[in-house]
């Protein structure tokens, strides 16, 4: 057993709370397990100079830990005049996880914006963010088309991500804050519902792994996603 008696395989629970603020067409706070992220997807008429009259759209991501999200405050790195290398990788990550599963022509010249902000970490914030991104952008695309200011629905299909290790020699999922912390090998894995990974970003930390070791990860990681696919789809309705 693990230290929150969890299984190697078995994920944290995730709760998924839609509509969670006003004004954004796309709103959630989706918890895993004591990591909670606010994920919030915006759909404006405008689009970065190098699509202009392509008819393309785009979507782009911005991620922050809230100071408090973590056991010592962090410092909002706006005070720090630049965003982390950390911050940069994450935002990179999230953005190009959620444009593999759009058509852009369809989006038409329309970028959607994503916020993902921490406000409480507990180790897989980026693969919490990512799900609840994807919930949040299908708000918004719904919204749009409810208003008629889309005409077409650019989701082709539905993603979710995960973190995978080997802990103490032992492959598992959902990696929280301390497993993350001692990690011999740390993976985190976006995948559609087709069953296609978008991302595989995996680091030996301490040991090296093996090729059955990386299988056990991908294999875990697989299930855990498609769970996790069921479950968002189940909760917007389209399962």
């Amino acid at each position: 057993m693990r230290v929150d008696n969890r299984l190697e395989v078995e994920t944290r629970q995730i709760t998924i709370e839609r509509s969670y603020t006003k004004y954004a067409q796309g709103s959630v706070l989706i918890s895993c397990g004591n990591t909670k992220v606010l994920c919030t997807a915006f759909i404006e008429d405008d689009v970065p100079s190098f699509l202009r009259n392509s008819g393309k759209g785009w979507l782009t991501a911005e991620y922050s830990l809230l100071p408090s999200s973590t056991h010592t405050r962090n410092r909002r790195e706006v005070s720090k005049g630049k965003a982390s290398g950390r911050t940069n990788e994450i935002q990179r990550l999230i953005g190009r996880a959620l444009r593999s599963i759009l058509d852009l022509e369809k989006l038409g010249e329309k970028t959607v914006y994503i916020d993902a902000d921490v406000i409480q970490a507990d180790g897989g914030t980026r693969t919490t963010a990512i799900t609840g991104a994807m919930v949040a952008v299908y708000d918004a695309v719904q919204a749009c088309l409810k208003a008629g200011t889309l005409t077409e629905n650019p989701i082709r299909e539905f993603l979710a991500s995960v973190s995978v290790g080997i802990v103490n020699g032992q492959p598992v999922c959902d990696l929280n804050y301390e497993e993350d912390s001692k990690a011999d090998v740390d993976m985190n894995l976006v995948m559609t519902e087709s069953g296609k990974f978008v991302e595989v970003q995996g680091t030996a930390e301490q040991n090296p792994f093996s090729h059955a070791e990386l299988n056990a990860m991908l294999e875990m990681g697989q299930e855990s996603i498609l769970s996790t696919i069921n479950k968002i789809k189940t909760e917007v309705g389209v399962a």
